[in-house]
């Protein structure tokens, strides 16, 4: 049979994929493969035409910065928004990923771009069948997952971009999530980064203002650690002990679910199951005993004790990847409330940042804070954005256009976050878009996932209470500051 399907491969697919097939472990694996690659390289190229000509057709002959103009660009965004959306769901795997990444990029990317992946990513997430996670337990730790564990839910909890959840008990009798990576992802993942990085090569070149090369080139370096669970269980780990040498004094109000080794592999990891409510359910938070406003603080102290004392930091923080519960040690108060716990998610995505960028960044938020320009100035450009983009890189930043950020006000950096402040916001975006991205080519890319970051902090603090406050967010950010000697 496979000796057939040998030669249909290399009428279809030429000689090398009929190579691979024959002399794969796996021939039906790789012959699904060799035949999913060429079909998502066909849609990308449809749809990376379709887009470059809508753009061309739409804006041909309008004066740019007109209304007509603007009009017609905020359509076009839309649309393309839309065809992105649905290649990317349609590919699945790395595309899911991608998609993800621009919905968390607020005003970096065309806003209509962020409200289109931000509203549908999160959701419509493939699933795998029950099949094919038993066929991942097989390969994986040579049983299926009835025979490993003592119960195991066949329906799962939840789906992301590359795995997906089951809740299981073990057999003596502790109950845990099960996270089960995708079939083929490991497989695909390099092609499908491939074909990404040729599209949007293409679409730079046709219009080099757009240039999200970057993006691609993150994509390119995170995807193999994301897809190597062995890898995240130990970034897992070494996030709680940092907290522990590093900032005793908030350790024990940061958790991370416990990792059972002898269950989990590359593609299979086995955590404690976590009884906890999600980080933006304010409901849910408030019949704990616990005010959301204290579990933002808890955030914005977390993620600034990473970036500027450890150096290590989750770079993916949306509300899906993180969780609070009541602090176990702690006891109700006499207004009957408790405090909180942070339990962090997902950690495969981190980044490191070196004593030098990390004194640079935090001496740039420091001077941010006291609206000192020239100090500004100096760790912009230390950190990449040149002289000339510093002021854009400082807005970027903060969420705020220039004239609020040099503002000697104390509440200067004020996020209100309503629609005067969105409609802004928006407004820059899209006057300075090709800036945005020059920026952005520039920056490196330690940096950008800083500002997503930034962006993720930013929700989750707007869905716990109505103001952010930028220097009373973080308060930690002036011990860090401190702390570092600058």
């Amino acid at each position: 049979m496979w000796r057939a399907a040998a030669k249909l491969a290399a009428l279809t697919l030429g000689g090398a994929g009929a190579a691979a097939i024959v002399t794969s472990d796996d021939p039906s694996s790789t012959f699904k493969i060799c035949t999913i690659v060429p079909l998502r390289l066909l849609r990308d190229s449809i749809t990376a035409a379709t887009m470059a000509f809508d753009y061309q057709y739409s804006l041909w002959g309008l004066k740019e910065g007109s209304i007509e103009w603007l009009r017609a660009k905020h359509e076009v965004h839309n649309r393309c928004a839309y065809r992105l959306q649905e290649l990317c769901f349609r590919n699945g795997g790395i595309y899911i990923k991608l998609g993800q990444h621009i919905g968390q990029l607020e005003y970096v990317v065309p806003q209509e771009y962020v409200q289109t992946m931000r509203a549908s990513m999160l959701k419509r997430c493939p699933v795998s069948s029950y099949d094919q996670v038993q066929n991942i337990f097989v390969k994986e730790l040579g049983e299926p997952p009835e025979k490993i564990f003592a119960e195991f839910d066949p329906v799962p909890l939840a789906s992301a971009s590359l795995a997906q959840v089951h809740a299981a008990r073990t057999h003596d009798g502790k109950k845990v999530a099960v996270k089960v990576q995708h079939t083929h992802l490991t497989d695909t993942a390099i092609a499908d980064i491939a074909t990404v990085d040729l599209i949007v090569n293409f679409l730079h070149w046709f219009f080099p203002g757009f240039d999200y090369r970057w993006l691609v080139d993150e994509i390119r370096e995170s995807a193999p650690k994301e897809l190597d669970f062995l890898f995240e269980a130990r970034n897992s780990e070494k996030c709680l002990d940092n907290f522990r040498r590093l900032s005793p004094q908030m350790a024990n109000s940061i958790y991370a679910p416990k990792v059972y080794w002898n269950l989990s592999t590359s593609r299979l990891l086995t955590m404690e199951f976590m009884d906890a409510a999600e980080i933006t359910d304010v409901s849910a938070i408030q019949r704990l005993g616990i005010e959301p406003v204290d579990v933002s603080k808890l955030v914005s102290q977390a993620f600034a004790e990473m970036t500027f004392k450890h150096g290590f930091v989750h770079c993916d923080p949306h509300a899906a990847n993180m969780m609070v519960r009541p602090l176990p040690s702690s006891k109700w108060n006499c207004f009957g409330k408790r405090k909180p716990q942070l339990i962090l998610l997902d950690h495969g995505l981190y980044k490191e940042l070196d004593f030098e960028t990390k004194t640079n960044y935090a001496a740039l938020w420091k001077a941010l804070i006291f609206a000192d320009v020239n100090a500004i100035k100096e760790n912009s450009v230390k950190l990449g954005a040149g002289e000339d983009l510093y002021a854009l890189f400082a807005g970027v930043l903060t969420m705020r256009p220039w004239s609020r950020v040099i503002d000697p006000s104390v509440d200067h950096l004020v996020l209100e976050g309503n629609d005067g402040d969105r409609s802004e916001l928006q407004m820059y975006a899209s006057q300075y878009f090709s800036q945005i991205s020059e920026l952005l080519s520039r920056l490196p890319r330690v940096i950008l996932l800083m500002l997503k970051t930034n962006d993720c902090i930013r929700a989750v603090n707007h869905a716990l209470r109505n103001k952010i406050r930028i220097g009373k967010r973080n308060p930690s950010l002036k011990i860090c500051v401190a702390s570092l000697k600058i």
